[in-house]
């Protein structure tokens, strides 16, 4: 059974790691943000059009992989899934019956279990780093404050409370980053192995009852922890459950001179980094982009106090579609709300020194990564005037119509979310 165990092990993980997206994409390293966008893809992309074939004649779905789409768990992937599955299945049949005299595999579990400990390690520095450097959950934009609770999906909420808490993201991503780095050194690779599966194991539990679309990864790196303490499995039952003494946890080893292991040791240390360096980039990349981006001009919330269309006041009645609520400035874009709640997102260039503002339509191109057309359709111009910090006037155009609003700025700390802080003492909870 170990052996069969063995060997569907070694083509459904390999199968799987060699083609889902992101696992050989972070060997690129920092020479990744030169690669197409398609690249993070990888081998999933140039083989789609076999999973599409696979999901119209087995399930009679018309799947397809969704460029503009940041979801893990698309239904082309579920049908990789299948298809891999499947693979596997009839490779371990054949292999089992065509070398059935063999008595182990110990070089090639050697070579496999060295091939999971890389794939694994680079996930969990990708995906650590994303935390340590606090850009994967965000901290709530403006327009989350002004959006109602029972508005929000489950991962919204999820993204929202990992995202007020820096320091809660970044310590779990650092524990990630921990388990990564352990694994790219045969000697503190079970211990990396150990501290993969608690953080997966969390991470998986998560994503399904929260709804994050990262079920099938995060699952896959849960179990791929799991084959690589199953080898340990004795050893650690001992220590942990039968308080027995253990010999040392030692890695199969898939090379026989002391001098090319040293090598080996060396090469691995050195992907670690590679990894890490690119991840770091990345994470960077993104923050400057988001959190650590400078603050636009009229950065904030404002509330309209007066509006008028086409010379007539608009009273503000929640029934009233052409009237507005308040108008954001974030980092990330421009936002009005109109009466009844809704937020509509657009894009605001704002000119401080003309002291203009052109108001266009958030225009969404397809790709791996979801962005605003160079060339969004303009829908409205402004000039704005501040005779106070928090006064701001806007005259112009909107969508064919005369416009003219009068905003007030919310202070940002009257929301609980925003200064709510931390408390040593507290005599009732908030």
């Amino acid at each position: 059974m170990t052996r069969i165990a063995f060997r569907f092990s070694f083509t459904y993980f390999g199968l799987f790691c060699l083609i889902f997206p992101q696992f050989l994409f972070v060997y690129s390293g920092v020479l990744g943000e030169n690669l197409p966008e398609t690249a993070i893809l990888g081998l999933l992309y140039q083989f789609s059009p076999v999973f599409e074939w696979v999901g119209r004649h087995v399930f009679d779905a018309d799947v397809a992989l969704h460029l503009d789409s940041g979801s893990g768990d698309q239904a082309i992937i579920w049908v990789f899934v299948f298809s891999v599955l499947v693979i596997a299945l009839a490779a371990t049949i054949a292999w089992t019956v065509s070398d059935r005299r063999r008595p182990n595999y110990q070089r090639l579990n050697a070579w496999f279990l060295l091939f999971l400990r890389l794939a694994l390690g680079g996930q969990m520095l990708w995906y650590g780093m994303g935390k340590v450097i606090p850009t994967q959950m965000p901290l709530p934009s403006l327009t989350t404050l002004l959006t109602p609770y029972g508005d929000f999906t489950p991962i919204t909420v999820l993204w929202s409370q990992v995202g007020t808490s820096p320091v809660y993201e970044i310590l779990l991503g650092a524990a990630e980053v921990f388990g990564g780095l352990l694994l790219f050194l045969p000697r503190t690779a079970t211990l990396g192995a150990m501290v993969s599966l608690v953080s997966m194991a969390q991470v998986f539990i998560l994503n399904m009852t929260f709804d994050v679309p990262v079920k099938i990864l995060s699952g896959h790196l849960m179990l791929i922890s799991l084959v690589l303490l199953a080898p340990q499995a004795r050893r650690l039952a001992n220590i942990l459950v039968l308080q027995r003494p253990s010999e040392p946890a030692e890695q199969p080893e898939p090379f026989r001179s002391r001098r090319v292991r040293r090598i080996a040791v060396g090469l691995q240390a050195v992907l670690g980094v590679w990894v890490l360096l690119g991840a770091t980039q990345e994470g960077l990349q993104f923050w400057r982009e988001g959190d650590g981006a400078p603050r636009p001009p009229l950065y904030g919330i404002w509330t309209v106090s007066e509006f008028t269309q086409d010379g007539q006041p608009l009273p503000p009645l929640t029934t009233d579609e052409n009237r507005w609520q308040r108008v954001v400035f974030d980092v990330g874009g421009m936002a009005y709300q109109k009466m009844d709640g809704g937020l509509v997102h657009v894009v605001g260039a704002v000119d401080t020194a003309a002291h203009t503002i052109t108001v266009s339509e958030a225009n969404i191109v397809a790709g791996p990564v979801q962005r605003v057309s160079a060339e969004p359709t303009q829908i409205g111009t402004f000039t704005f005037a501040q005779s106070a910090p928090d006064r701001l006037r806007l005259e112009g155009q909107f969508k064919g119509h005369a416009v003219t609003v009068s905003l007030e700025q919310v202070d940002i700390d009257s929301f609980p979310l925003r200064s709510g802080g931390f408390h040593w003492v507290q005599e009732y909870p908030r």
